[in-house]
């Protein structure tokens, strides 16, 4: 117990100085943040970026280990509105605690960041969905069997048992569908499911999750979901369908395939956020 309580005391100082480092090189008072999933690192084609730095040079921050994911943290301007860019996330699977996955929410926390964007590549699952699709995420199945709460609880970051009835801000999911309007974009709305991995889903599994009520599946997001509600910011998520996970006719799936449609799609979805920054 002693041990635990010295490796979490030892998190919450690393997450103070890289917060201080981020604060020094880009600034602070950004209200709103953006996470970009795999393949979609260039999705804010209108960035205008003010500055910038690559994760290695962030005292304690993890390092992407993915193709796809450029591993930068960027500061920049949205529609005229400052956003703070992550460029790229760390996964379960990669052999990150789901604290360490958390650990960039963490310091947006702590650096006054009240609104969060995510992003993911998802496979979909609902029949009605087709690869290219967006859907804007209304809830999510952890079935990672991790939760970056577990351990002491720091009170200033957030109360022990967080309600999780609507970790994603129902106003801006409305937000999100006016903002896709706005750009001639179709929205869907769904459920998404976050596993492990880093396999993918068998057709059994497939099914499973169909029965459990998910529209998508992926292997991210969902860590860094509880700790931003956890951390009392409103959370926005959107899930890049890049291909369609049909149990009764499975296809084999690479992560090459993955990001190659995720690039393909990634200028709508950066519309759409800009959209949507602009919007809230």
């Amino acid at each position: 117990m002693q041990k635990n309580q010295k490796e979490e005391d030892l998190y919450r100082k690393q997450v103070t100085e890289a917060a201080g480092y981020v604060k020094k090189s880009l600034g602070s008072g950004v209200q709103t943040a953006v996470i970009t999933g795999t393949g979609l690192s260039g999705s804010l084609m209108n960035l205008e970026v003010d500055s910038q730095v690559d994760y290695a040079q962030i005292p304690n921050f993890p390092l992407s280990t993915v193709q796809s994911h450029a591993g930068r943290l960027i500061s920049g301007r949205v529609c005229g509105r400052r956003v703070l860019v992550m460029q790229g996330r760390f996964h379960l699977y990669e052999g990150y605690s789901a604290p360490m996955v958390a650990f960039p929410v963490r310091l947006m926390q702590v650096l006054g960041v009240k609104n969060l964007v995510v992003t993911n590549a998802a496979g979909g699952l609902c029949r009605d969905y087709a690869a290219g699709d967006i859907m804007a995420i209304c809830d999510h199945i952890n079935l990672t069997g991790e939760n970056p709460l577990v351990g002491t609880n720091f009170d200033d970051w957030g109360i022990r048992f967080p309600d999780m009835s609507a970790a994603y801000d129902h106003g801006f999911i409305e937000c999100g569908f006016r903002a896709a309007q706005k750009a001639g974009i179709v929205l869907q709305k769904g459920v998404y499911a976050g596993l492990k991995g880093p396999s993918l889903e068998t057709p059994a599994e497939l099914r499973y999750l169909r029965q459990i009520g998910a529209d998508a599946v992926g292997l991210s997001t969902v860590m860094e979901v509880i700790a931003a509600v956890h951390g009392q910011m409103r959370v926005c998520g959107f899930a890049m369908i890049t291909n369609i996970a049909d149990p009764d006719h499975p296809e084999p799936a690479t992560i090459e395939a993955i990001i190659g449609a995720a690039e393909k799609s990634a200028p709508k979805l950066g519309q759409l956020i800009s959209n949507f920054v602009r919007e809230i």
